[in-house]
Parts: structure tokens; sequence; C-alpha cells
């Protein structure tokens, strides 16, 4: 499978990320980011709005609730 060049750097690539929804439900293509981790592009659709370039967390820091 290819995935469509990043138009706003030109050298990564985009790549979908998946998510689930509040009752477990897979959303699929929920996100678009740039693999060139010096471009950070992104388009993410959350609640049937679409957002541009937000800012990225390292989800490696992620405290999980309990």
């Amino acid at each position: 499978m290819e995935f469509p060049k990043c138009q706003k750097c030109g050298v990564g690539d985009l790549v979908p990320l998946s998510d689930f929804g509040s009752q477990g439900a897979p959303i699929h293509y929920k996100a678009w980011v740039c693999t060139n981790p010096d471009c950070l592009f992104n388009l993410k659709i959350r609640n049937g709005d679409v957002y541009i370039n937000e800012p990225i967390n390292n989800g490696a820091n992620h405290v999980r609730s309990r």
C-alpha cells in the first residue's frame, strides 16, 4: 500500500491513524500524520470537525487513569 506524499514538506508520507470512540467502536482514519519528524503536519477529525496542525504530544508521557 502506498501513502500520499505530504503536501506541506514533500518529503514524508501521510499515514492514517485510527482510534476508538467513547463506546469502544473503532474509528478508522481519525487522523493523518506526516512521517517526517521535522514537518509534523497533521489532520484530525474530532466530533465531525476537522483540525489542522494541532500540537503533537508524546504518548509515552501519558499517565493512564485507573
